[in-house]
Parts: structure tokens; C-alpha cells; sequence
């Protein structure tokens, strides 16, 4: 039988060194500290914003009043004929839910996209059986903004009142409390306000979408209580200590990647929650832990993970894994955020913050407030792909062809670099586009990142900009067949994702990062010159 947590260290960086820093975290007192939401642990300039951070190491035993109203709206619900959740939130929003539906097994449909087939796909399907979850912790989002105007007029559209099918997860005092409040909507959930987003898996945006789609959500705090009292010991034993300490020494002999693989865990989908969840909290001052989400035990960057990575099995242990953590889901969620936490120590960082999200944000809205009149002039034109490029001299003159380009990216890639692949296109209908990763990977020599845009700006995006300044960045963007106006704003869905690319694109290059972006004048096509690129001898 399974633990309720464990860690097993199948090999540790320097075991001298991890056992001096699981000392020092239990000398301090660190994990009991953290349990008593010490702001302390983190210096005196992570303390402002800890103290208003830490209400998450409680959770398992303050969101249990969520359940009863949860349970209730459903049975409402269904009593009404309403049996599918749509979710509209990104990041910490929508990556908790996510996982936990899919690991029980139970349908929720999630918009964190800009894409507009993804969108229209979403809006087609049985809107009087839907209800949309609107989940954001101000309402000021623009993407979960612009879902909400979108199913609102939809809604309308085929007959069903909008505001008997729209619930809202914020936090109390939000402009989309005040807002949601006076539109009459379904029901506002309250979350705590003292949690960050991507600690938030067990509070309202984690449990209400997941609760409704049908999931037993007491179940999870059950998990997490029952592990709470082994995370938070001030004991060798700790497993989330334990994890702390090595990550913590690994870095400091230069793994600064986290490579993460299920080998059996049961979950799905963990990896992508605790990408976000380590990237955004570490990577800033130019250091941190990088996680590189890959497809199995056997995937590249795993089994050939060099000296600038740490293997983290999820699930049992394998010969290429040099730390296992296995454990239920609850457990997992509050197993890592503790780590995590730690982790910021050891790396004298703030777990907390996110100084470098908003600068693609800000890029971002200024395109939309000030369109370029004429589309931006690719480097050169291979077939019914456009080959974009900035943040320096990096591409040749004379090259002709994507597998060119590709080339030349990773040749501009410095020691101990990774590759970042962004698609800012269908993440249903595009689904092919994520192999790619392991491809590039086992080509490329380097760890390979694959994100979905624009939702990975809410997770990774941190990292890119604030953590190890050794990435070079791969953009895919594609015209869309597809035309969805956003209501009340002046502009329309594929408008909005393009202006994300190229906002981030713009921060990147800024960073004097390398960024190629390919554009798809057709995406069918595109994916298959794409393939035959990466595939090209020498790419």
C-alpha cells in the first residue's frame, strides 16, 4: 500500500551537502514555522508579501465549509438539467481543476485560451446543459474577461438566461465580486485572500470547479490533512524537507532543471500544475528551478538528463530517477507547495511574488491599444510558414528555411541552456503540435519545454524572464479560420492572441533572449513542413 507521502532520494547531488541543509531547515525550525505561517522564513523583504501568503498551509482544514455549498448548487444544478462544467481561468485557476477531474475521471471542459477555434468549439457544445465557472481572483484577467462576455452573450443567444448559468470563484472585495454581484449572477464563491494562485489548488478555485463537474473534493482535504502532519515536522523525515534539500543542493552544483516524468502515479497531469507552481516561484533574481514537464520515464531529457538537471519520478522510482514522490493527490498538492516553500529559502529567494509576469501583460495591451497598421515582415517566407526573428543577430543572413532557422536557434543557445516551445494555437485541434517536444529534445541535445500560450505566461512565463537568462524561444502562431469578437471590447479573439506572442516576444527579445516565431499561413500545412523541418538532417 502506498504512503500517504513519500520521497525516496535514489541518488542525491552531494549527500553530504543535503544532509547539512535538512539540518539547517529543522535547526530553524522551518517546516513547524511555516505551518504557523511565520513570515519570517524568507527575509525581511519577502516579509510583506509572506505575510499575506501563507493561509495555504491550512487549507485542508479551513475550506471544508466550501463543501455543503458546492454540493448544493450541484444538486441544483442538476436538478435543472445542467451536467457540464465549463471553466474559464488561467493559471492557478485552471491548472488545479484540471488535474484533479482528470484524475477522477470526470468530465470539465477548460478555457485557459485565446485561441478562437478552441473557443467557438467550447461555446457550440450543449449550452443549455452548460454552466460556466468564471475563476479570477480580481475579474481583471483579460482572457477570463473576455470568456465571460463570450458565453454571456452566447448564452443569451440560444435562449438561456446568462445569469442562472454563470458561477464566479474571486476573492472577496474584487472588482468581479462587485461586478458579478450586481449582474446577478448564479452564485459568487469567496476564496482566501491571503493565497497566491498557484498555491490556490485546495481553496474555492480548485474545489468549486471541480466539486460541480462531480469530483469528491472532501476527499482531497482528507489527503492533504492526512499528510499535513508529516510536511510540516521538524524531522529528517520530512519528506517535503527532503525534496527541498536536494533540489536546493542540486541547484547549487547547477542543475537548475527539474525534469518531471510519470511513471505511474495515477495523477494526471501533476507535472503541469507543479511547472507552474516551481517556476513561478523561483525563477526570479536570475536564478531558480526550471521544470521541464516530458512525456514518460523513457522521453527525452529524462533518461539523458545531464548535469544541469534533477529527474523527479512521479510515481515509483526508476533507474534514471534521482528522486521518486509518490503519494494521493491532496498529499501531492500540499507536498509540493511546502517543498516549494522551502525551496525559496534555501535559494534565499521570495516563493511568493511574480515581479516578471506582468511586463508580457503590459507589452501585450499596448498592441491592442495601438495596432500596428501593417502586419510585421517576416525574415523570409518557406512555404506556408513566415519566419519571424528577434533579440539579436543570431540568424544568418542566408538562411532560406525553417530547418535553417531552427538551426540557428539553438546554436545561439549558451551552456546549459534549454529550449522553450510556445504554441499559441488550439490546444485540442493543434494537439500534434506538443509532439514536437521530444522530438526537438533528442535532437537538440537540449532540455526542451513545451507550453501552450497563452496560458504558460501565467506559469512559466515568470521563469523566463526572472530565473537563469539561458533560454531561446520557439513561438508558433497560426491564422485561424475562425472569427469570435470579444463583446464590449474592440477587438476579437485571434487579435488578442497574436498581440499576447507577440507582447512576450517582445520581453524576450528585450532580455536579449533569442526568439524565432513561426507563423502558419496554414496550419495543416504548416504542421506537416514544421515536422520535416525539425526532422531535417542536422536540425
Amino acid at each position: 500500500m502506498t504512503e500517504v507521502i513519500s520521497v525516496e532520494i535514489v541518488r542525491a547531488p552531494n549527500a553530504e551537502q543535503v544532509e547539512t541543509v535538512v539540518s539547517d531547515l529543522l535547526r530553524d525550525a522551518a517546516p513547524s514555522r511555516l505551518a504557523a505561517g511565520d513570515a519570517t522564513l524568507w527575509g525581511p523583504e519577502a516579509e510583506p508579501e509572506a505575510s499575506i501568503r501563507l493561509a495555504w498551509t491550512k487549507l485542508h482544514e479551513t475550506s471544508r465549509p466550501l463543501l455543503a455549498e458546492i454540493a448544493a448548487l450541484r444538486a441544483e444544478l442538476l436538478a435543472e438539467g445542467v451536467d457540464r462544467v465549463v471553466l474559464a481561468g488561467m493559471g492557478g485557476s485552471s491548472l488545479a481543476p484540471e488535474v484533479i477531474t482528470g484524475t477522477a475521471g470526470v468530465p470539465l471542459v477548460v478555457l485557459d485560451t485565446t485561441d478562437p477555434g478552441q473557443v467557438v468549439e467550447a461555446l457550440v457544445e450543449s449550452p443549455e446543459r452548460s454552466v460556466l465557472v468564471v475563476s479570477s481572483k480580481s475579474g481583471g484577467t483579460v482572457e477570463t474577461d473576455s470568456h465571460r462576455r463570450i458565453f454571456e452573450e452566447a448564452f443569451a443567444a440560444a435562449g438561456v438566461d446568462p445569469k442562472s448559468r454563470i458561477v464566479v470563484v474571486t476573492d472577496p472585495g474584487s472588482p468581479l465580486q462587485k461586478a458579478s454581484e450586481e449582474a446577478g449572477y448564479r452564485k459568487v464563491f469567496l476564496a482566501d485572500p491571503n493565497v497566491g494562485g498557484r498555491y490556490s489548488a485546495l481553496t474555492a478555485f480548485g474545489l468549486v470547479p471541480s466539486g460541480l463537474a462531480g469530483v469528491d473534493v472532501e476527499k482531497l482535504l482528507d489527503e492533504a490533512a492526512a499528510a499535513a502532519p508529516l510536511v510540516f515536522a521538524d524531522s529528517a523525515d520530512n519528506p517535503a524537507v527532503q525534496l527541498a534539500a536536494v533540489l536546493g543542493v542540486a541547484h547549487a552544483h547547477g542543475a537548475e532543471k527539474v525534469v518531471l516524468a510519470d511513471t505511474g502515479s495515477g495523477i494526471s497531469g501533476l507535472g503541469d500544475w507543479a511547472e507552474q507552481l516551481v517556476a513561478e516561484s523561483t525563477g526570479k533574481n536570475s536564478t531558480g528551478l526550471l521544470p521541464v514537464v516530458v512525456e514518460g520515464p523513457g522521453a527525452p531529457g529524462f533518461v539523458d538528463a545531464g548535469s544541469d538537471a534533477t529527474t523527479v519520478a512521479i510515481g515509483p522510482a526508476t533507474g534514471s530517477s534521482a528522486l521518486a514522490v509518490e503519494g494521493s493527490l491532496g498529499a501531492q498538492f500540499l507536498l509540493w507547495e511546502v517543498a516549494t516553500a522551502l525551496v525559496g529559502r534555501v535559494l534565499g529567494i521570495n516563493p511568493f511574488d511574480q515581479p516578471d509576469v506582468e511586463a508580457a501583460k503590459k507589452a501585450a495591451r499596448s498592441l491592442l491599444d495601438a495596432p500596428a497598421s501593417e502586419p510585421a515582415t517576416p525574415a523570409f517566407t518557406d512555404g506556408p510558414i513566415e519566419v519571424h526573428v528577434s533579440g539579436g543577430d543570431w540568424l544568418p543572413k542566408d538562411a532560406k528555411t525553417v530547418a535553417e532557422a531552427l538551426r540557428a536557434l539553438v546554436a545561439a543557445a549558451p551552456d546549459k541552456g534549454y529550449l522553450s516551445v510556445q504554441a499559441y494555437l488550439d490546444r485540442v485541434n493543434d494537439a500534434s503540435f506538443a509532439l514536437s517536444r521530444a522530438e526537438l529534445a533528442k535532437r537538440t541535445h537540449l532540455q526542451t519545454t513545451f507550453g501552450w500560450g497563452p496560458r504558460f505566461l501565467h506559469s512559466t512565463g515568470q521563469y523566463h524572464k526572472g530565473g537563469h537568462q539561458n533560454g531561446v524561444f520557439l513561438q508558433l502562431t497560426g491564422v485561424s479560420d475562425q472569427e469570435l469578437a470579444v463583446p464590449g471590447r474592440p477587438y476579437d479573439l485571434a487579435t488578442l492572441q497574436l498581440a499576447q506572442a507577440l507582447g512576450d516576444g517582445q520581453v524576450l527579445a528585450e532580455h536579449g533572449r533569442p526568439v524565432l516565431r513561426l507563423h502558419l499561413t496554414d496550419r495543416v500545412a504548416g504542421l506537416a513542413q514544421f515536422v520535416e523541418a525539425i526532422q531535417e538532417d542536422g536540425s
